[in-house]
């Protein structure tokens, strides 16, 4: 029987936002472990479960992909020390990785499956741009398929006009302004601790999967030099 997610996973993230300070985190430590623990074992199933289909992930531990639940308050207003959600980036090459991956967002109320790119660099996006262009109707056939369209929207921040060195009439155009090309799926909490959630992950990434490597397919072109974040929890 494959991992799942606890009830009480849920349960410890629901009271961290409303309790979320060090007095309360420090009381409740040992809850936290073992939340932290059944997510990471979790993550480990579904990996197992995405090798599968996209070989760049086989051999990856699962405690390589999850976000840190401390929040860098350097440089934000907002004092909570905490982040209410458990993050899980899989992608080949770690979640600092430049190419377009699986995200898992656990958070009460708020959980998500997502892939594709959040944050490139400017060559990153001007590769994928030029992919969609050149290539355009291999990207159709991705997106326009019945399962994509019925499952996933592309979303992100989107410029309001067409990039330089794109003519306003490519019939792209629409594709090209976004900054940010990210797919996803929302979940529900009864879903998210439902026996059959890592059958439900593995189905939704493997759909997943063909966008990806379109994504990937222009990155891959690029120096090794370029860097990039694809997502955050």
């Amino acid at each position: 029987m494959p991992n799942t997610i606890k009830t009480e996973t849920l349960g410890f993230l629901r009271s961290l936002r409303s309790h979320n300070n060090r007095e309360w985190f420090i009381r409740n430590k040992q809850k936290y472990l073992a939340a932290k623990e059944n997510f990471i074992l979790f993550v480990q199933t579904v990996l197992d479960e995405v090798s599968k289909f996209d070989e760049s992930v086989a051999g990856t531990e699962a405690s390589t992909t999850i976000y840190r639940l401390y929040r860098d308050m350097r440089f934000s207003r907002d004092p909570t020390p905490y982040k209410t959600n458990f993050g899980a980036s899989l992608t080949g090459k770690g979640k600092e990785a430049p190419l377009a991956g699986y995200y898992l967002h656990l958070e009460p109320g708020s959980s998500f499956l997502a892939g594709g790119v959040y944050m490139s660099e400017p060559r990153q996006l001007a590769a994928i741009r030029e992919r969609i262009s050149g290539r355009a109707e291999e990207f159709l056939s991705i997106v326009n398929t019945r399962a994509f369209k019925k499952n996933f929207v592309i979303d992100g921040e989107k410029l309001s006009r067409v990039p330089q060195g794109f003519s306003k009439s490519n019939p792209m155009a629409e594709y090209l302004k976004f900054k940010q090309l990210v797919v996803l799926r929302s979940l529900d909490d009864k879903e998210v601790v439902s026996k059959d959630f890592a059958a439900t992950c593995a189905r939704v990434f493997r759909l997943m999967a063909p966008y990806n490597g379109f994504m990937n397919r222009a990155v891959l072109g690029l120096a090794p030099v370029v860097r990039g974040i694809f997502l955050e929890g």
